[in-house]
């Protein structure tokens, strides 16, 4: 019997990756090269002097200039320029594979989550410092207690509906941008899942996590966003909750 069922709408999801950049010329080759057949890439130089926005424009990529310095200002700038109905994170460091992120649009676009953070698992020697992924868990710990949410990783790699993001309102343009995103979506009725990744070493040295110092910095960032009162989730987020 000849099936007529239509397609699984699913298999054709295309998304907007938005792409953090501070002097990755390294790297941006081997990501760019990575992003899914027809998506695309936004890469927010955050002020490199390396070339790395002559580069990723010379490879495809749409190039959004953000002066202001901030893990969580290049992040905004990006999803303000994004277009589709999806859009994601990823570090172009090389650390994290944008080639994976397609399965986590389809489970959104199935139903199954509202926001989908990858959980990194280290496949090399030195990939995450132990001084990062203690960070990593204390603040996982105090999600728990703020929201009850008991993920493990508060990793960049995300993916979320484009109009359910920008209707959470987030402030926050330091390291505190990711937590905010989850704590505000937990607020709002999302539901916030998590998968596995695989976390290789990054190229070049980390702007945020690469000493203790920058570690704790982040943590103080993060701290401030989780003394945040909960706020009311606005109508059109509630509705994509509701999905």
């Amino acid at each position: 019997m000849t099936d007529t069922s239509p397609a699984d709408p699913t298999h054709s999801v295309r998304a907007d990756i938005v792409l953090p950049c501070l002097d990755e010329a390294a790297a941006l080759p081997q990501v760019l090269a990575r992003v899914p057949a027809g998506w695309r890439a936004v890469v927010v130089d955050n002020g490199s002097t390396d070339g790395s926005a002559d580069i990723a424009r010379s490879l495809g990529a749409t190039v959004v200039h953000e002066p202001r310095r901030g893990f969580g200002a290049a992040c905004h700038a990006g999803l303000l320029a994004a277009e589709a109905e999806y859009v994601c994170f990823c570090d172009c460091d090389g650390s994290l594979d944008p080639a994976l992120l397609p399965g986590f649009v389809r489970r959104i676009a199935a139903g199954e989550s509202d926001l989908i953070l990858g959980r990194r698992r280290p496949t090399g020697r030195g990939a995450w410092p132990l001084h990062a992924r203690a960070g990593n868990i204390a603040l996982s710990r105090m999600l728990r207690g703020r929201t009850g949410l008991r993920l493990h990783d508060l990793g960049p790699m995300r993916a979320v509906r484009r109009e359910a993001l920008l209707g959470l309102d987030l402030t926050d343009r330091r390291s505190g941008y990711p937590l905010q995103m989850v704590v505000r979506a937990s607020d709002a009725g999302l539901r916030v899942t998590e998968t596995d990744v695989p976390y290789l070493p990054r190229t070049g040295r980390s702007k945020v996590t690469g000493t203790w110092r920058g570690t704790w910095n982040a943590v103080r960032d993060m701290r401030a966003v989780l003394r945040e009162p909960a706020r009311p989730a606005p109508r059109a987020v509630r509705a994509e909750a509701g999905r």
